[in-house]
């Protein structure tokens, strides 16, 4: 039986959800293959919580622990942290210089997936279609009226790195601009300004079986706010999430084909979840999750069940890759 730790945590705004997807996966680990050890994450602190709520602290060194006399190391990584320092290639990078094989995205993509700004970049490069936006830095002179003129109203500020829609607004009148700013940077010392585009949210979620990429059926995400944002995601009723989503065949297509095309393009590995809106204009890339979330009630498994594979399959596919 394989050691693999899960871990959890993180040192952003998603620290909750983090926490939760951690043990989320703990509790869904086969058992007769894998011996899971839940590690929480958080700036310098790395430990591992026994039930009798003594803590043994990680040793940084080899990535091992000793509990109760025992040396364990561990054989593979399932990570959960969502933001940073594992969702932006930190983790990966620490892990790869030991020799550690994780599930998730390597460096690379993950750094290039959790910076929107040059994530876009990468994408229209392809010709794929992205909201017009412009980008700052802190300390630099943002002026708001010729933001404005150039993308119109509404529109998004967001930090350039985060998930959850932690840090983001949907500016309506200019005088909310600045605080939009200031909450964006709050979160990154870059924030990320697009025009609005009205339309359908539909998420395509993947996962590869070794060398076979899974694609799921579609998700249409139906927010009861202005927009998806933290508490629409993560409070009961405040969204409707419609899985498989009802758009024509030739939509579905399109965006699962796109998107596999993109999970190839960009490195990815494990489970992956792309957005997209599709409006009046057509269909345009919104974001790539390279860490989603993974409770029972997230978009993710709920792509799962609706192909047929359970919560306990769909990370048993992600480990099992580690050792293939």
């Amino acid at each position: 039986m394989k050691n693999i730790a899960i871990i959890c945590g993180g040192d952003s705004g998603e620290y909750d959800i983090s926490i939760k997807s951690g043990r989320v996966v703990g509790a869904h680990l086969d058992r007769s293959k894998y011996k899971g050890w839940l590690l929480e994450v958080k700036g310098n602190e790395w430990f591992y919580e026994h039930t009798e709520g003594q803590k043994h602290v990680v040793d940084k060194n080899d990535f091992s622990l000793n509990v109760e006399g025992d040396h364990i190391r561990f054989d593979g990584v399932f990570n959960a942290i969502h933001g940073t320092p594992g969702e932006d290639g930190k983790i990966q990078g620490y892990l790869d210089m030991l020799g550690i094989p994780y599930t998730s995205c390597g460096v690379d993509s993950s750094a290039l997936s959790f910076n929107k700004h040059l994530c876009n970049k990468f994408i229209s490069a392809y010709g794929i279609s992205v909201a017009n936006s412009v980008t700052f830095r802190k300390g630099e002179k943002i002026n708001p009226e010729e933001v404005i003129d150039t993308l119109g109203l509404p529109l998004f500020v967001k930090p350039a790195r985060s998930g959850s829609s932690v840090g983001v607004s949907k500016v309506h009148t200019a005088d909310r601009f600045d605080e939009a700013v200031q909450k964006a940077l709050a979160e990154d010392e870059q924030v990320l300004i697009e025009e609005f585009i009205a339309g359908r949210e539909l998420a395509c979620g993947l996962v590869n079986k070794g060398e076979e990429l899974i694609v799921f059926p579609l998700t249409e995400i139906i927010s009861k706010k202005d927009f998806f944002d933290y508490e629409a995601k993560y409070t009961e009723g405040m969204a409707s999430e419609v899985t498989p989503a009802s758009v024509d065949a030739d939509v579905e297509q399109d965006i699962k084909t796109l998107s596999a095309f993109l999970f190839r393009q960009m490195g990815c590995k494990g489970f992956v979840r792309f957005d997209y809106i599709l409006g009046e204009r057509g269909l345009y890339f919104l974001e790539v999750n390279a860490i989603p979330g993974i409770t029972e009630e997230s978009l993710l498994p709920q792509m799962a069940n609706a192909f047929g594979m359970s919560i306990t399959e769909l990370f048993t596919i992600a480990i099992d890759n580690l050792f293939e």
